[in-house]
This record gives structure tokens, C-alpha cells and sequence, in this order.
């Protein structure tokens, strides 16, 4: 029986699934997004709010704490930075999880996972493909068809 045995395996020793975390933390933090497998989301999940929860803290203990599982010094101070700004009065639910289907060689469950409130240039992005997609819309509705309809016989 695994009673109280918490958290997936994922076909990995110890060590190889503290790497990826690793890894995928420190990506989730740098783009503020990230297309994985459905399991390695839900995983990464836990790990990703427990940094934010650090950062939400922002002793000197914390940043250590932090900086000791997240590869990179930069992803380090932007997340003690603007992401900790930006989650100050969220009490937990840092991070959201989108299916996005099944991935096209193995058709194995895809979604993406990404900080809940996302910062401005991820809003900038949607306004433009906004923007790009009502441009498309207008131009659909003034093209005329090229060849009429058939006559009815």
C-alpha cells in the first residue's frame, strides 16, 4: 500500500525528477509559461507555489532557499521582484493549468501551465492577436466570392 506517499514518480530516479523540477521551475519563472505533459504540470504546480510563497516571504532565508533549487540568479530576482509584487495579497493559486490535447507523436495529454496573472507583455501579445484576428474577420466579410453559385436548373 503507498499510504502517504505524495507526488508522481514519473519514470524518473530521485535525482533525475529534482533536476527536472528544477529545470521546469526556473523555465516557468524566465517566460511565465510552459507546454508540458499533464502529470509533469500538475507536479510542477506544487513546486511553483511553494517559490512564489517564498518570494511572498522575502527574507534573505527565503531568497537562499530559493536561489538553491532555481538555476539562475536573474530568474531569482525577478521572481522576488515583480512576480512576488504582483501575488502580494493572492493567498495561494499562483499558477493556472490549461489542457491543451493530446501531443501529435505519442498522443500523450498536453496543457500548459502558466503564472495566473501574467505580466505586461503577455498582455500586449493577446491585444496584438486581437487585433490581427478582427483584422482577418473584416477582411473575410468585404472579400466577395471569387466564383459565383451554380444557376439552379
Amino acid at each position: 500500500m503507498r499510504h502517504l506517499k505524495s507526488g508522481r514518480k514519473l519514470n524518473r530516479d530521485s535525482s533525475h525528477r529534482k533536476a527536472l523540477f528544477r529545470n521546469m521551475v526556473t523555465s516557468l519563472f524566465e517566460h511565465e509559461h510552459l507546454r508540458t505533459t499533464d502529470a509533469k504540470a500538475k507536479e510542477l504546480r506544487r513546486v511553483a507555489d511553494r517559490m512564489v510563497t517564498l518570494a511572498k516571504r522575502g527574507t534573505l532565508h527565503a531568497r537562499r532557499q530559493a536561489a538553491s533549487f532555481i538555476r539562475s540568479n536573474s530568474v531569482v530576482i525577478k521572481l522576488f521582484g515583480e512576480v512576488a509584487e504582483r501575488f502580494r495579497d493572492r493567498p495561494g493559486g499562483y499558477t493556472r493549468i490549461v489542457k491543451i490535447g493530446p501531443r501529435h507523436g505519442d498522443a500523450a495529454p498536453m496543457s500548459v501551465i502558466e503564472l495566473t496573472d501574467r505580466g505586461e507583455g503577455s498582455k500586449a501579445e493577446a491585444e496584438k492577436k486581437r487585433e490581427r484576428r478582427r483584422k482577418r474577420q473584416e477582411k473575410r466579410e468585404t472579400q466577395t466570392p471569387a466564383v459565383p453559385p451554380p444557376a439552379a436548373r
